[in-house]
């Protein structure tokens, strides 16, 4: 999920090809030469407000946002939580004409505008990517403030699905004040931009 519903309205947001462009070529010799990180380690920070995050690759150590109620290893659908655990990127959705996919390893999607992701718990699609519309609780991919032109989906809940679990869990931009998710890790979009070269085509975010 994206910014707590709970918080305030996020700030305009510039589109993150700009940032992609200004940092593709200073990570781009790097990201060939390499097979690419394949964890990356996520924790609070200490003293930090519970939504406070860092994130470190390798000798990077960045910024995040994490869901308004911090960590939790008992996850349950709207806690405002992120869950700990080593959750493997699958697949990325990116959305056409924001993102550049320029030396990057994961797996891409491009998004369509009737694309959902079901967080009905009383559905048995619940935290499955659908096309809308649809009269489920869902949360729309296709999003204009760019916080979703890049999306890490996780492997989290997914094989198996049990509802009521968590859903929507992703790996996404951030506004520019990292204000809180509802439960994803989420970097600014300049730090996204120079991070995702150096990437394996299967990360593994270690949360703890």
């Amino acid at each position: 999920m994206a910014l707590d519903p709970t918080g305030a309205s996020p700030p305009k947001w510039r589109r993150v090809e700009s940032f992609a462009k200004g940092n593709m070529k200073a990570t781009s010799l790097d990201a060939r030469s390499k097979a690419g990180l394949r964890r990356l380690l996520v924790t609070r920070l200490i003293d930090g407000a519970p939504h406070q995050g860092r994130l470190i690759a390798g000798t990077l150590a960045l910024r995040c946002s994490l869901g308004r109620a911090g960590l939790t290893r008992d996850k349950r659908e709207g806690d405002g939580a992120t869950p700990k655990g080593r959750l493997t990127m699958l697949y990325a959705l990116v959305r056409p004409g924001r993102f550049s996919r320029a030396g990057l390893r994961a797996m891409m999607r491009y998004v369509r505008k009737s694309q959902i992701w079901c967080d009905d718990p009383k559905s048995f699609l619940y935290n499955r990517a659908l096309r809308g519309p649809t009269r489920l609780n869902h949360e729309q991919l296709w999003r204009e403030d760019g916080l979703y032109d890049f999306v890490g989906v996780l492997d989290y809940n997914i094989r198996p699905v049990l509802r009521g679990r968590g859903s929507a869990i992703f790996f996404h931009v951030a506004t520019e004040d990292l204000m809180p998710t509802a439960g994803c890790v989420a970097l600014r979009g300049r730090d996204l931009a120079r991070l995702l070269p150096r990437l394996a085509r299967r990360v593994t975010l270690e949360i703890r």
